[in-house]
């Protein structure tokens, strides 16, 4: 991975220097108009949150279950990156929703749910830097939790009225409009692999760290 991340990041940097340009050249939509490009950053983003979720999640299971310290830590950074995502998703939401529904927020199934979900994983990362001892296990019950809330944040709009558009909005998408859309999804995709990877590669330093500095302390009975 460290021979490909200069790579990888330049082909991030130019597919998000692309990205504005065919969300322009996409067509308008017929009764938002030029407020609908916002949906071409949202949902993208969005969508990597929830596989930031599940990557998080996941790796807590393997610690939880297996004692695996490495999966700890790429849980920690999944975390971090499913809080910074959540942000995001909860600001252009509703910059696009003043626009399209006239108010800024309704606490309707998909918002609040997508709320919910944002607050699990920053309470998370409370748990491991505020739990004390043991703290780590508790932060894997959280983050299982917070994954297992995904598909109920996915499916909320299908099951309950809601002013948010319903999941068949992408696999509806007008040619035109699908091109541009998966395009910054895979942006996004490839930012969310090389952030994680930073910030893995971070913990296991930290962790080195934290090894040489007790076995200074043991060495000089500190």
């Amino acid at each position: 991975m460290k021979k490909a991340f200069l790579p990888a990041l330049g082909v991030a940097i130019a597919m998000f220097a692309v990205a504005p340009y065919l969300a322009m050249g996409a067509p308008y939509e017929a009764t938002m108009g030029l407020v609908q490009k916002i949906f071409y950053y949202h949902a993208p983003i969005a969508m990597t949150m929830f596989v930031s979720a599940f990557v998080c999640g996941i790796a807590s299971g393997i610690f939880l279950f297996r004692g695996r310290q490495a999966a700890d830590r790429l849980a920690a950074g999944a975390a971090e990156i499913t809080v910074l995502l959540g942000a995001i998703v909860l600001v252009t939401g509703p910059l696009w929703a003043r626009k399209a529904w006239g108010v800024w927020w309704q606490w309707d199934a998909r918002l609040t749910s997508s709320l919910l979900l944002w607050m699990i994983f920053v309470a998370y990362l409370l748990v491991r830097k505020y739990g004390g001892p043991g703290s780590e296990k508790l932060g894997a019950a959280v983050a299982l939790f917070g994954m297992a809330n995904v598909p109920f944040v996915y499916i909320s709009v299908n099951v309950w009225r809601t002013l948010h558009p319903k999941t068949s909005v992408v696999t509806s998408l007008a040619p035109g409009m699908r091109g541009p859309f998966w395009f910054s999804f895979a942006a996004f995709l490839l930012l969310y692999v090389l952030l994680l990877s930073v910030r893995f590669r971070i913990g296991e330093q930290e962790a080195e760290i934290e090894r040489l500095y007790l076995e200074v302390g043991e060495a000089t009975g500190h």
